[in-house]
């Protein structure tokens, strides 16, 4: 069983930034495949970005300029950067680790988006 914890959510006004982590507690982490996925009240959740454990990295259309995906494999984070913040982009933000079969979510963390 992995353990995934975010942290870096918060409110922040439109424009801003913020910087997501993602601490997992596999000691062979740097195998595994990260994202982030958000999700919105009523809609269903939507992949963000993702990473694999040999750096390749993947965005959806509306992250792609904006948000940096990247890990630290010593630490055994993730962290997701996002800048120039946009109203929509309010949700809450979880990380997902994948290895084969095996798909582990963390709880999520909450992003807001206002001024």
């Amino acid at each position: 069983q992995v353990q995934l914890v975010e942290s870096g959510g918060g409110l922040v006004q439109p424009g801003g930034s913020l910087r997501l982590s993602c601490a997992a507690s596999t000691s062979i982490f740097s195998i595994y495949t990260m994202n982030w996925y958000r999700q919105t009240p009523g809609k269903q959740r939507e992949m963000v970005a993702a990473i694999t454990g040999g750096g390749n990295t993947n965005y959806a259309d509306s992250a792609k300029g904006r948000f940096t995906v990247s890990r630290d494999n010593a630490q055994k984070t993730v962290f997701l950067q996002m800048n120039s913040l946009k109203p929509e982009d309010t949700a809450v933000y979880y990380c997902n680790a994948v290895l084969g079969m095996k798909i582990y979510w963390g709880q999520g963390t909450q992003v807001t988006v206002s001024s």
